[in-house]
């Protein structure tokens, strides 16, 4: 025992003697127990749940299996003596650690608790951490965060510093090795935050968590701007704006079920495969209403959710989300759709242009959301399907200023990288790079088909007609007996038929297949379990350079 323990670290029952029996040792480590799992005591712990926040030890029992977790580290705490810290040394010292399971498989926890020393990090507490994920590492299972922290521990100056750096750079060792998840349900701020920002998922909740690198009164000293901490880094702002997030929830028991319903689709690690689910129509019969979803006319929007819905596993539905598609980042760049969802009993992650929102274009934000889901991905063995409407980059000098042609080479460059099993369905429009992007034959698509209501060209046949006749069309304007629209729709219907459909790419081989609609289910089924063996050797090389 330390000399410099406060009184109440000796047991209550222990003989003035100091000759203690078994039964006084073991009521010692009862009561040291308990005093760990205390926490702050009652009173902050009321305030935790005045705020609608659960405490650490609460959320780990939403999250895990019943009666799974074991706790490591449990009698940890500081050996800081200045500022006052010698006098209040707790136990776990502001964060629970262990491992448990979730639907049976084993996962690695972290969760910050905010009722001790505000959940702030020290040296204690970030080397538990490190512990965990060191232990996630060599025997390779995910790793989940729970983050409710008011950053470094400035009492510890420069050395809560490096157990941030330690953690940050334990992230970056273990990215593509086990999926890491983070879940900031309450401050994140400062260096926190990078951690979160190299993991593989952030999910937020509302009105009680909220992320940022300088908070409202550092911003208004430097800046001049008035802002709330929901306004700067809270959950709506970093799931629709900034990106950070993926996902956010109304209460901490919908976020912890959500990351339940996310191991229905990640592997344990790396080299282990996705779980797979028995299905029970693992070949339903065709869809006949699929192709009703498509208008006649190409200029007319439709769900693409839809068109998911219908493709994708229906029955078993993952805990924490509703239907068959648990989608990602469902607020950021939304013209594209990423997400999870079972194929024949398979996990697939879904990339899919949505032609409900800025007709389905590509831009800088959705470039960005495609290109980390698709990496994350081909780095855990889960296959891709591509549904593809796409016209085009979306244009304007604000995507050109802002750097789409970067922002979309990360697209082109995750795709083109990505060596699982791809494939894609053209369900209307695939124009010009666009259409290289999306995962063509081109760049490693190993299944590429298309809907017979696909136009795979340059671009639309408005613009095409336009450049290639452009002489012609002025001609016609200029003589007063001719009707100029006439002739442009003429010309217009000529190229659509000649070029604005699937054959011409099919006839290169561009194309495997052009197929109904209905299908589709099928086709792609069969097509994912021809794939499962799939073996693709990429020249040896260190790594890329992705163009970030």
């Amino acid at each position: 025992m330390l000399d410099d323990a406060p009184a109440s670290d000796t047991a209550s029952g222990a003989p003035a003697n100091g000759q203690a029996t078994q039964r006084d040792l073991f009521d010692d480590l009862d009561q040291r127990r308990a005093d760990a799992e205390a926490g702050g005591g009652e009173e902050r712990v009321e305030r935790q749940h005045e705020k609608g926040k659960l405490t650490a030890r609460e959320r780990l029992d939403v999250l895990l299996d019943e009666d799974t977790f074991e706790e490591l580290g449990t009698f940890v705490r500081h050996q800081e003596q200045h500022f006052g810290l010698g006098e209040k040394r707790p136990y776990g010292d502001g964060v629970v650690t262990g491992y448990g399971r979730i639907e049976g498989r084993l996962v690695y926890v972290y969760s910050q608790d905010f009722t001790v020393f505000g959940g702030s990090l020290g040296r204690a507490h970030a080397n538990k951490i490190v512990r965990i994920m060191e232990l996630a590492m060599e025997n390779g299972a995910p790793v989940i965060g729970l983050c409710d922290s008011g950053g470094a521990r400035i009492q510890e100056g420069v050395v809560s510093l490096g157990g941030y750096a330690d953690l940050f750079k334990k992230n970056t060792e273990a990215s593509g090795v086990v999926p890491q998840i983070s879940a900031v349900m309450g401050p994140c701020a400062g260096g926190a935050v990078y951690s979160p920002a190299i993991t593989d998922f952030t999910f937020m909740v509302e009105g009680t968590s909220y992320m940022f690198l300088t908070g409202p009164d550092v911003v208004k000293t430097v800046t001049q701007e008035e802002v709330t901490s929901e306004e700067l880094g809270g959950a709506r702002t970093h799931t629709a704006t900034s990106g950070v997030a993926h996902r956010r929830f109304p209460n901490d028991v919908a976020c912890l079920e959500a990351i339940r319903g996310l191991f229905h689709f990640i592997p344990q690690n790396c080299e282990d495969p996705p779980p797979q689910r028995a299905a029970d129509t693992v070949e339903a019969p065709d869809d006949e209403g699929l192709g009703e979803i498509v208008p006649p006319s190409p200029n007319q929007p439709y769900d693409m959710h839809e068109v998911i819905d219908r493709i994708v596993d229906a029955g078993g539905h993952a805990q924490g989300h509703e239907g068959p598609f648990f989608e990602i980042q469902p607020d950021y760049g939304d013209n594209l759709l990423t997400g999870f969802a079972h194929l024949g009993g398979r996990p697939v992650g879904v990339v899919a242009n949505q032609p409900a929102v800025l007709a389905g274009t590509l831009d800088i934000d959705a470039s960005i959301k495609g290109a980390r889901f698709v990496r994350f991905c081909d780095a855990f063995g889960v296959p891709l399907l591509v549904l593809e409407d796409v016209p085009g980059f979306l244009p304007g000098t604000e995507q050109e200023h802002g750097g789409i042609i970067r922002h979309g080479a990360k697209l082109l460059y995750a795709l083109a990288e990505a060596t699982v099993p791809k494939m894609t369905v053209i369900t209307r429009k695939a124009y010009g790079g666009a259409y290289d992007v999306m995962n063509s034959r081109h760049i490693g698509g190993d299944l590429n088909f298309a809907w017979p209501t696909a136009e795979i060209a340059v671009m639309g046949p408005k613009g095409a007609v336009e450049i290639i006749h452009r002489r012609e069309l002025a001609e016609a304007r200029e003589d007063g007996d001719a009707d100029p629209q006439q002739r442009k729709d003429e010309l217009i219907e000529a190229y659509r038929e000649r070029f604005a459909n699937p054959y011409v790419a099919a006839e290169h081989g561009y194309i495997d297949d052009v197929i109904k609609p209905r299908e589709t289910r099928r086709r792609l089924i069969r097509g994912l379990r021809m794939l499962e063996s799939k073996v693709s050797n990429a020249p040896a090389k260190k790594h890329g350079n992705l163009p970030l």
